[in-house]
């Protein structure tokens, strides 16, 4: 077999990225960006449209997580609330 050929193996479920940002839902790492907006956006938008998830971007060069919420103005219209 060619070295062309060859596909690229699976990532390790238990390896860390080592730089940009990933998007961590419920705790575990999904999505990688190459910039923190880029991941913010992502974040913001998945936390909108399922507000019950957590949601967090990951700094892989700091080894952060911010987490993401839904801010007052999205809060109101994601939760339905009974009178």
């Amino acid at each position: 077999m060619k070295q062309a050929d060859k596909r690229p193996g699976n990532l390790r479920t238990n390896a860390m990225p080592t730089d940009g940002y990933v998007l961590s839902v419920d705790g575990k790492l999904k999505t990688h960006f190459s910039t923190s907006a880029e991941a913010s956006v992502a974040a913001s938008k998945l936390k909108q449209s399922f507000p019950m998830i957590q949601v967090a971007v990951y700094d892989a060069a700091e080894r952060i997580y911010t987490p993401v919420g839904l801010d007052e103005k999205t809060a109101g219209a994601a939760v339905a609330v009974k009178p």
